[in-house]
């Protein structure tokens, strides 16, 4: 078989400019396009390496190189006589149907089969900044103590060798354990060892472990409702039957006919400052939730996750320490006590829960984040963690008291203000004729981020319609002008 240089190679001569593609780059891809669309034939034989060379003013090295990666990648094959064209499975033209529009054809190419579960998982306005006013959940970043979170992680860089490079324990690395389940004794009341705990990557991934691990697919889980959208969408991602379960002034409401219609694998909740209504879950349901579910076998995930910041009165314990044993998997995340992208959170599990998971978790998680574990135990155990959270308890006591002051004066339309003895938000509820997913909208384009409280709830009733306001990302000099605007926002709405 005879062979001759390609025409689609010699229609255009290769560049010679600097840029990202190399001549070797260029031939490599002329090539592999030239195969893969058909220009050259499955056996068809290639010129040789100096005759391709000649024709394309380019060094036989160059072409050398790129046949023996093309014979690698399993476009050619060579031989004594030569190098061929390998057989390749040809993928069909998409065409589009007869009768339809090319945008149609667009559109169902763009659309590739995905698991049937995302259709279950809701999707929610675009997050805006951090540095947005009012958007909830979002700590005070410029207050963090920057220097000295940079000297924790020099002396873990400097105190640590090569094996720190390499894969941790997949509970995390043991000196943070350790500092987290002292920090959780002394300051939540959380009964539990070094072992109970596993470092995760956030409080979203504990939620997904606590979803995989406990239940099965089919399996029914409680969440609050208006709640936390995370715990939604890891119950979701599980395959789990999700119950909205409503909130009211104590709390997670649960009733005896709950238990009996559809009693749960899974029970969400936020009994310490309750997302996104404020509510403390009152001792008594405590109490109550607690045995009901070692009744019927059901597992409580509590989150609790801001509680280090309460603004009045002592600290609400957290509902693990209740009761020797109970079916509690306390579920915290550093992403309010430090900064959003450390990305570290963690679970604490019941004892025995905690053995029987062992194995399990070793295959499913591998230890990461080595570097900034080992900086943030030394953090906590040096103080510098308790100093920092002292300071932003009054910071955000101040800020919450500031833009207290400024909804009473400047918020001219009717409202109550739900929650504030913790955390960093506030909500305010507004009646109907308000609509908060419109007042929401409208405030992004003012520098603002304010959620609408009906987008927490699953089944909206008319009391979930109202505002969620940050505060603690936002400094209380501007909260004046801020709910002005917001006041003009509101009224034009309704």
């Amino acid at each position: 078989m005879t062979s001759s240089v390609p025409q689609s190679l010699l229609d255009a001569p290769l560049s010679r400019e600097r840029g990202p593609a190399s001549l070797q780059r260029q031939l490599h891809d002329r090539l592999k396009q030239a195969i893969l669309g058909a220009h050259l034939a499955p056996g068809s034989r290639l010129p040789g390496s100096r005759a391709l060379a000649e024709a394309l003013a380019i060094s036989r090295n160059t072409v050398t190189t790129v046949y023996d990666l093309l014979a690698a990648e399993g476009y050619l094959l060579p031989d004594r006589q030569g190098t061929r064209v390998a057989a390749l499975t040809r993928l069909a033209p998409i065409r589009t149907p007869h009768g339809a529009t090319q945008r149609v054809a667009t559109q169902r190419s763009a659309a590739p089969p995905v698991a049937r579960r995302l259709s279950a998982i809701r999707v929610e306005p675009v997050r805006p900044d951090g540095d947005v006013a009012l958007r909830p959940g979002v700590p005070a970043l410029a207050q963090f103590p920057l220097a000295e979170w940079r000297r924790a992680l020099d002396r873990v860089m400097r105190g640590t060798g090569p094996s720190v490079l390499g894969y941790g324990d997949p509970f995390g690395e043991p000196a943070l354990r350790h500092a987290i389940a002292r920090h959780l004794s002394v300051a939540r009341g959380v009964r539990c060892t070094a072992a109970q705990v596993v470092v995760t990557e956030g409080a979203m991934e504990a939620l997904a472990l606590c979803a995989r691990l406990l239940a099965n697919p089919g399996d029914t889980a409680w969440v609050e409702d208006p709640g936390y959208r995370g715990a939604r969408t890891a119950m979701h991602a599980a395959d789990l039957q999700i119950v909205p379960m409503r909130v009211d002034a104590e709390g997670l409401c649960v009733r005896d006919a709950d238990w009996a219609a559809r009693p749960p694998r899974l029970i969400y909740a936020t009994p310490s400052h309750q997302y996104p209504s404020g509510a403390v879950m009152s001792a008594a349901r405590r109490l109550e939730l607690i045995a009901n579910a070692q009744r019927h076998g059901a597992w409580i995930i509590e989150d609790d996750y801001d509680s280090e910041f309460r603004h009045a009165g002592e600290p609400i314990g957290a509902m693990q320490g209740l009761v020797a044993q109970a079916p509690v998997l306390y579920v915290g995340t550093f992403s309010k006590t430090m900064f959003p992208s450390l990305r570290l959170g963690f679970l604490v599990l019941p004892e025995a829960l905690a053995a029987r998971l062992r194995a399990p978790l070793e295959q499913l998680l591998r230890g990461g984040h080595r570097h900034e574990q080992l900086a943030l135990a030394g953090f906590i155990e040096s103080g510098a963690f308790g100093r920092h959270l002292g300071r932003m308890r009054r910071l955000y006591r101040q800020r919450q008291a500031a833009l207290r002051e400024a909804l009473s004066r400047h918020l001219r339309v009717p409202h109550a203000i739900d929650g504030g003895h913790c955390g960093l938000h506030l909500t305010v509820r507004l009646p109907g004729r308000y609509p908060d997913a419109g007042i929401a909208a409208e405030a992004l384009h003012h520098g603002m981020a304010p959620a609408a409280l009906s987008s927490f709830a699953m089944q909206a009733s008319a009391d979930d319609n109202g505002l969620v306001l940050g505060y603690g990302n936002t400094p209380a000099e501007r909260f004046e002008p801020l709910v002005k605007r917001l006041s003009q926002l509101a009224r034009a709405a309704g």
